[in-house]
């Protein structure tokens, strides 16, 4: 059949691509509420999947073999509700042959023995789907993901999976209710006939959280119309099916707790297989029979339909904002059979970014980095909701975990390369709400906001400005993220894709209603499409920066007083705490000037250009005699914090704005080498640092010098954030080796997988970690966190610039990275400060 066809490449597509052994991978992972994965250092039978938060999910998968009577628990614990071996049937256990992931899917994949051993196994794989796809923000927007099963073999066997009330909402004493709907059989779409379980709370509330559970929404799950279903006692439901290999087509009405007599809700399918395989020959090994396989597949979905979506302080007032999917289909049911009969079509898009982002991250990096930017993906965008108008798609995000905050600006900042490189558009989108609601007034700081509000979903502002307290950060991020998209689109940077057939060749469907963003066939059109077709996506991009430019220069405004020398107040890592003249932090602040100066320069305020430039580069030149070791050996974490040293990821942005472009003009001395008093550089080759020939904003010899001090620090699993503490955050650490040299930054990314495959985390893939013990930190267990993307810092900036930013960087692989007596040098740092200090008291 066509599907098993579809199937079997998707299958093949991701069986060599996973290298490393996190400790959990995605299953449906679509957006915060939609969110289930699963423990993957044991067999998936051996726990319950979970939701991001650790805590389980019901959701199980069987497999019964009717010729032998054994039954075969595949995912999650389904034994549990079985007695090991009744009369009709025996539990046992299949091979596990592990688990492959790219960007959108995770493979498992099961061996069942045949009855007679010498016989060919049968191999089942649970094929998940959450398909990325840059090329169509309609697909990317829907709630909804897919699973396949996938048997292939010589003999017959039944495949059950039910779900439980737990997806639709965090408290296990709430009331749930459901019913089973079955599509109009009119169509030769996959979607004729589709059954759908619907499920949701009896009472729901809406826009509220338990547990970081909705309790508002309906759950699609759905299956083709010939498999069987069933609701009922989870018990009951498990030990029919292991007994008898099917369901009853029946549904259990009474309406109750969902661990009150547990109501599941059940699908099974059979695969007959062995009516159709063709015996051969028997084979010279032993007796077994050679047999030319059959296989089959069978299709579900999962999908979480939610309106409103989040409430939101637009610039109209408080808003209850529709998902972006409504105004393309009129009802859920809609959505859900156009995603149903969809499955194709989204598989090639995702496939297709998949396999770009394969060959770049490999290239990039290695197969190691290849698997990192692959597992990050998917929980990146599952930390996002998209919204808006059919011509002004918003793209709302969650703090997931760390506080739950709306839209917060520095967690959109780690996560923004992951938007430059698979679509900077949806930088747009995600930037889109923080500008509307500040340009309305309703925030009275002059300085960027935190977050749009305390607690996803509810984005109510902060009319009083009593938000966490991150004003220089959130300025500094604001203007470099907002430079940094306006340049992509400068550069004509596309969405990642391997290569784009017409949208027609690959999609059956149309839609009823397109839009100035949409197309008939649901892909994206181009930015201002309905505008003229001399409207580029450049000039949308400077419409788009240009609509804010009051803002961007309250924000400058507010950084030229206070970049420079940092008053006591948090940076985005607020974990570590209070800290005054932060040298990292003023790093920032100033690059956010100097992006102040490109922006203003970009819209024509040639004046405001100059004046921005001027001081930046004052600046600039200052923040080196502050922030750096008096030797020019390291940077300081703190001006005054002598023989303290910190990672200064914040240099990434530099290179990333094309800072470190040259410009044609002159040769700039501060792109050559400091004073010949710093002892540090005598010691080298006496070399031009680069062939840069122009000007340059940071020097090379920062660069030179954090590149060679990181290699020095780095620990058995990472490189600390700073002198403090051993922990590290995983997307600082590829922000900072992103502008190191290629010796350093394979270092890094070297210890960073080998954490991956070795730590003692246990939830979704987490960026806060001890680099020498590998688990958590004391009291701290981020997890699933969207800051992962800042692990496409690599891929961003190769894009970036024309592809003119990391060649600019190549003289950092001109000497290997010179060994230091690190201990030496701090201790000869807090001398140097104590007679300084000395000297000022006298």
């Amino acid at each position: 059949m066509r599907l098993s066809i579809l199937v079997q490449a998707a299958t093949a597509a991701v069986v060599s691509a996973s290298t490393l052994t996190p400790p959990v991978l995605p299953l449906v992972v679509r957006n915060p509420y939609l969110s289930t994965w699963v423990q993957s250092r044991n067999a998936p039978w051996e726990q319950w999947p979970i939701f991001w938060t650790g805590r389980s999910v019901g959701f199980s998968v069987m497999a019964s073999v009717p010729e032998s009577g054994d039954v075969y628990p595949l995912l999650g614990r389904p034994q549990d509700s079985l007695a090991g071996s009744g009369r009709d049937y025996n539990v046992t256990f299949p091979d596990y042959l592990g688990a492959t992931f790219d960007a959108s899917t995770t493979n498992l994949t099961y061996s069942i023995p045949a009855l007679n051993l010498k016989d060919e196994p049968l191999k089942i794989t649970l094929s998940f789907l959450s398909p990325i796809t840059p090329t169509s923000t309609l697909r990317q927007s829907l709630p909804a993901a897919y699973l396949t099963v996938h048997a292939e073999g010589a003999f017959d066997v039944n495949v059950y999976i039910d779900l439980n009330g737990e997806w639709v909402t965090g408290d296990r004493a709430n009331d749930i209710e459901w019913r089973l709907e079955q599509a109009e059989l009119k169509s030769d779409t996959p979607s004729a006939g589709l059954k759908s379980w619907r499920i949701n709370r009896r009472t729901q509330q809406l826009l509220t959280e338990f547990d970081d559970r909705a309790e508002w929404g309906t759950l699609f799950f759905s299956g083709p119309q010939d498999v069987q279903h069933e609701s009922g006692v989870s018990n009951i439901l498990r030990q029919r099916f292991s007994a008898k290999g099917e369901l009853r087509n029946a549904n259990d009405d009474k309406f109750r707790k969902i661990m009150d007599e547990e109501p599941v809700f059940a699908f099974s399918k059979s695969f007959k297989l062995g009516s159709s395989s063709k015996a051969a020959n028997p084979d010279n090994l032993g007796g077994g029979r050679k047999v030319e396989f059959e296989s089959d597949s069978v299709m579900f979905t999962f999908a979480l339909t939610q309106d409103p979506v989040v409430q939101f302080a637009a610039a109209r007032g408080l808003t209850h904002m529709r998902p972006f999917w409504a105004t393309y289909f009129p009802t859920a049911e809609e959505m859900v059979r156009y995603h149903y009969d969809d499955f194709e079509t989204a598989t090639a898009l995702a496939s297709n970014y998949s396999r770009q982002l394969d060959i770049d991250a490999y290239e990039s990096g290695s197969s190691d980095y290849r698997d990192i930017a692959a597992l990050s993906a998917r929980q990146v965008l599952g930390a996002t909701q998209f919204s808006g108008t059919p011509d002004n798609p918003i793209l709302f995000l969650k703090e997931i975990s760390s506080n739950g905050n709306f839209q917060t600006v520095d967690v959109i900042f780690p996560a923004f390369p992951f938007f430059l490189y698979t679509n900077p558009r949806w930088l747009a989108y995600l930037l889109e709400p923080l500008l509307e609601h500040q340009n309305s007034g309703q925030y009275p700081n002059k300085y960027s906001m935190h977050d749009l509000g305390y607690h996803f979903p509810n984005a109510t502002g902060h009319g009083d400005g009593n938000d966490e307290f991150m004003p220089l950060e959130e300025c500094g991020n604001m203007l470099i993220m907002g430079l940094a998209l306006v340049n992509a689109y400068k550069y004509d940077t596309q969405p990642a894709f391997l290569n784009l057939e017409s949208a027609g060749s690959i999609s059956t469907q149309k839609l009823k209603e397109t839009s100035e963003i949409v197309d008939e066939y649901g892909m994206d059109r181009p930015w201002g499409y309905g505008q003229g077709i001399e409207t580029s996506d450049l000039k949308q991009a400077q419409k788009w920066v240009k609509k804010s430019y009051k803002l961007w220069k309250q924000w400058t405004v507010y950084l030229i007083e206070e970049a420079l020398e940092p008053k006591n107040q948090l940076s985005t890592d607020d974990f570590a705490g209070w800290l005054r003249l932060q040298t990292n932090l003023a790093l920032k602040g100033i690059i956010g000037i100097r992006a102040m100066s490109e922006i203003s320069s970009i819209l024509g305020e040639t004046k405001d250009a100059q004046y921005y430039r001027e001081i930046a580069d004052d600046y600039i030149e200052k923040w080196q005699e502050l922030g750096l070791s008096r030797d020019k050996v390291f940077p300081k974490l703190s001006y005054e914090w002598y023989g303290s040293w910190t990672t200064i990821y914040n240099l990434y942005a530099d290179s990333l704005l094309c800072f470190h472009v040259p410009d044609d003009s002159e040769t700039s001395a501060k792109s050559l080498q400091p004073s010949s008093k710093w002892r540090w550089w005598q010691q080298r080759e006496q070399t031009p640092i680069s062939d840069n020939k122009g000007s340059t904003f940071v020097p090379d010899y920062v660069y030179q010098l954090a590149s060679d001090w990181y290699h020095n620090v780095m620990q058995k699993y990472g490189l600390p954030l700073d002198s403090r503490h051993l922990y590290t955050k995983s997307d600082w650490e590829f922000f900072a080796a992103a502008v190191t040299s290629r010796s350093t930054r394979t270092e890094i990314l070297t210890v960073v997988a080998t954490w991956l495959n070795e730590t003692s985390t246990d939830k979704p893939f987490t960026d806060l970690y001890e680099t020498e013990e590998g688990g958590y930190p004391g009291g701290l267990e981020f997890k699933a966190r969207p800051v992962v993307g800042g692990h496409f810092a690599f891929l961003a900036l190769e894009r970036a610039c024309g592809g003119k930013a990391t060649k600019a960087l190549s003289f950092l692989d001109v000497e290997p990275p010179k060994e230091m007596d690190v201990m030496g040098l701090l201790q000869e740092e807090i001398a140097f400060g104590m007679a300084q200090s000395t000297e000022a008291e006298l």
